[in-house]
């Protein structure tokens, strides 16, 4: 097991963190996140839909249609984007519930992943899209 994100969640930051740069909110074509953001447009396009259903993006198609935040960035946290993206972040099998180890009750590992889940998951939370996109070169 990694205690990598995925690629693909990596992507959907950085195309959120792109349309957090855009100061007037505007849509803007997937085709420009995903030249600007190098990332495969067949990749964007499943991120944008789960992004979406996540409530983080409104789509809209057409010749005037593209994508845009449908939050104020600073209430998308990283870790709306990346759960939206990979499901519930886990660090390891052992801290989920459900009797997956059989030594569940007796590890005294079982607290200290419990703990680090638990202060990764506040500090993504913590960690929004207006702050990030304030310290990033505007597009």
């Amino acid at each position: 097991m990694s205690m990598q994100i995925t690629r693909q969640a990596d992507y959907a930051i950085r195309a959120v963190l792109y349309l957090a740069q855009i100061k007037d909110g505007s849509r803007t074509a997937t085709s420009i996140v995903a030249k600007e953001q190098h990332i495969p447009p067949s990749f964007l396009a499943k991120i944008v839909t789960q992004l979406s259903l996540a409530g983080v993006l409104h789509t809209s198609r057409g010749a005037h249609g593209g994508v845009m935040l449908a939050r104020e960035p600073k209430d998308i946290s990283l870790l709306d984007v990346i759960q939206a993206i990979d499901g519930p972040l886990q660090l390891s099998e052992c801290v989920e519930d459900g009797g997956f180890c059989t030594f569940e009750r007796n590890c005294p590992v079982r607290s200290i992943w419990s703990h680090l889940q638990e202060e990764l998951a506040v500090h993504l939370q913590k960690t929004d899209f207006a702050q990030l996109a304030a310290k990033r070169e505007k597009p």
